[in-house]
């Protein structure tokens, strides 16, 4: 009977949790119990990055079954490769946002983090525009340099053009976020990511089959699905109920809390730049070694990857809030705890995923392609890209420390030697010297993320991100 009443007991604090961190509201994370910290934190930000995610896996599924099926997924898998640059500005910018909202909440001046909130969206805005443009222009080319055929290029033109003209909506859909994360609110972050995909959801059939646009639809859908989630964003920023009160004077340039932003923030783009950089050449790899079928198998197989992995990240960026909240309360050692602990959390969900992908692979990728061989490739990479999953997990929990603490000098570093002088030169020698071909690139991608991973735990140890000065 005792048994029974304590799992009840049990039963119903982890359902009031549940509530509290998918209600969201203002919380203070720099007192009482780390664990329920974290999950407070790493419930909502999950679902956040799950459902973006999603966006890919919903463009996916639907030109898959395309007539010109191998045309449009790797379109889509090569764009949203060179749309990585615009993920890591945004990314870049929104870790600079957190760790700086983060320390201010922290320190109890709502009003200051508030302001430098909006002051990184004025950044990031500003360079965006100048990608978009150049984007938008040079469409073909863009596709015809990633690897892909001449008329494959031209029947994905008018989506690289859409998805890249409409690229401010991905820029404020991640800064937001960071700047409600490190507020954190992380609850709103995680509703305007299930606002934008229920959108994209019901529109891209409509725009794909039911109006007749195929590949483009799936373009106009995702962009107006991303939009409708930044115009709630905007309603949470300026409704005056949260602990974020931003005023319209928020917007004009203070150039001192600008030069501040930018010299946290440009470290922290370059690192997704390095890592994003790299991505879009394995991707080149594997078009130039497999053909228009292996590039879309790979593509394919990334997209699945990504499904599981951005949840891990999204439980990873509960360390950037609590390290960067626990810093500014001058609470050292708990910052540090909460790295440990949400570390724990997602080394367990990443070996879970390990299972999953190995059994599941090939009814997976049957659902989302027709194409034998590109099914076959997609399964042959989804089984050796999941071998260092747990390594990935932890090592993504360590780099959002690293920027939560306005660190992100080290993981710069770190990506610098892993990716462009580890993971590039060992996926060209398989690939090429040793004529794998694409199997060369996706045993190079494990192999060189486990290397990161070890990397970061030797810096993260020497603990000089515990005296960053934001």
């Amino acid at each position: 009977m005792a048994q029974i009443i304590q799992g009840k007991s049990t039963f119903s604090r982890f359902f009031t949790l549940l509530k509290q961190s998918l209600t969201g509201g203002n919380i203070d994370f720099t007192q009482g119990s780390i664990r329920r910290a974290v999950l407070l934190l790493a419930i909502p930000m999950m679902l956040e990055m799950m459902m973006e995610s999603v966006f890919a896996l919903v463009d996916l599924y639907f030109v898959g079954h395309l007539e010109n099926s191998s045309f449009a997924v790797q379109t889509v898998g090569l764009t949203e490769s060179v749309l990585t640059i615009i993920y890591s500005i945004a990314i870049g910018m929104s870790m600079a946002a957190t760790a700086v909202v983060a320390r201010r909440v922290g320190e109890k001046n709502p009003e200051a983090a508030a302001r430098a909130g909006m002051q990184a969206i004025i950044v990031a805005v500003a360079v965006n525009a100048v990608i978009a443009f150049f984007g938008f222009i040079y469409a073909t080319d863009i596709l015809l340099l990633m690897g892909s055929s001449q008329a494959s290029a031209e029947f994905g033109t008018d989506f690289v053009q859409i998805m890249m003209g409409g690229s401010f909506v991905i820029m404020l859909l991640f800064l937001f976020n960071g700047i409600f994360r490190g507020a954190g609110n992380a609850a709103i972050a995680m509703k305007s990511l299930w606002i934008a995909n229920i959108c994209n959801i019901i529109l891209c059939p409509i725009f794909i089959n039911v109006l007749g646009y195929g590949l483009t639809g799936a373009a106009i859908a995702t962009t107006i699905g991303r939009g409708i989630g930044v115009s709630y964003q905007l309603h949470n920023l300026f409704n005056g109920k949260g602990m974020l009160k931003v005023a319209a004077s928020y917007f004009l340039p203070h150039w001192e809390q600008i030069k501040a932003l930018v010299k946290i923030a440009a470290p922290g783009v370059m690192q997704f730049v390095i890592a994003s950089c790299s991505w879009i050449f394995l991707a080149q790899l594997v078009a130039t070694t497999g053909g228009d079928e292996g590039s879309a198998g790979y593509q394919s197989a990334l997209r699945i990857m990504m499904f599981f992995l951005l949840p891990a990240w999204g439980l990873s960026n509960a360390a950037a809030t609590l390290v960067g909240q626990n810093l500014g309360a001058k609470q050292v050692d708990r910052a540090e705890r909460s790295v440990f602990v949400t570390a724990k959390y997602n080394i367990i969900y990443m070996a879970s995923i390990t299972g999953i992908t190995f059994l599941a692979a090939e009814p997976i990728m049957w659902f989302f392609t027709n194409n034998a061989h590109v099914h076959d490739i997609a399964v042959q990479a989804i089984k050796i890209l999941s071998v260092a999953f747990v390594f990935y997990g932890a090592g993504m929990v360590l780099i959002n420390a690293f920027n939560g603490a306005g660190d992100t000098k080290t993981p710069t570093r770190i990506n610098f030697f892993g990716f462009w002088l580890f993971q590039i030169p060992l996926a060209y020698m398989l690939a090429k010297v040793f004529e794998l071909g694409p199997v060369g690139v996706f045993i190079a991608i494990p192999v060189s993320e486990t290397a990161i991973t070890i990397a970061s735990i030797i810096l993260f140890r020497r603990g000089k991100w515990k005296e960053v000065e934001v």
